[in-house]
């Protein structure tokens, strides 16, 4: 089945988290980011269907996308989106645990924006006024621990050595997370300029900062 995301059309399927409209203040903030980088280099982590990446490579056509997730699934649903789109040539999709995926292939220190929707609903949420969401899409894909934060500190941690100075990091959180997002990011130590930015109903559901 086919999904429209910020002008692109994304094929999703079994065991892969289906693009929401919601994230695309995300995919446009992370566009925003790169706008004055000739040939952004980009990192999507947890990129699932790989929604995010494409549609930044496709808006952006000198960049060089990377995208990366843990779930075979999902990175088999991604490389097909992104030979559908023939953009195999800028876009690559690698599978691993986070940062594994990407680490060693000479992009250490080099990337512009570090972008990603990871999961953030916590455990029990999932296993009570949430369960519906694994009806048809996988829990992987939602569960960020038992505070729903546990894949954002990992990204904020990872993204680190892959981030030029001045580069950009930017991600989805859940609705109320907004101050723990804040705050790991300043407990990291390692990102300066930092903003939260608002849906249409005025609720922080984004995270953007840049790399010191």
């Amino acid at each position: 089945m086919l999904h429209s995301f910020m002008n692109i059309e994304i094929e999703t399927g079994p065991g892969v988290l289906v693009p929401r409209d919601e994230t695309e203040l995300l995919g446009y903030a992370a566009l925003e980011l790169i706008a004055g980088v000739e040939e952004p280099v980009v990192i999507d982590m947890c990129c699932g269907s790989g929604n995010l990446g494409l549609a930044i490579a496709a808006a952006r056509p000198a960049a060089k996308v990377v995208g990366s997730d843990l779930m075979g699934e999902a990175v088999v649903t991604a490389r097909r989106n992104v030979a559908r789109l023939g953009l195999e040539a800028r876009v690559e999709i690698l599978q691993g645990d986070m940062f594994a995926g990407p680490t060693g292939r000479g992009l250490e220190g080099t990337v512009d924006l570090v972008v990603c929707n990871p999961p953030y609903i916590s455990t029990i949420k999932l296993e009570t006024d949430s369960a519906h969401l694994l009806d048809s899409e996988p829990r992987e894909a939602f569960d960020g621990g038992p505070y729903g934060i546990a894949i954002q500190m990992r990204l904020i941690a990872g993204a680190i050595s892959f981030l030029r100075p001045g580069g950009w990091i930017a991600f989805e959180f859940g609705a109320g997370q907004a101050r723990q997002a804040r705050a790991l990011l300043a407990r990291s130590g390692a990102y300066g300029t930092m903003r939260l930015l608002e849906n249409a109903t005025g609720i922080p559901r984004v995270a953007i900062a840049s790399r010191l």
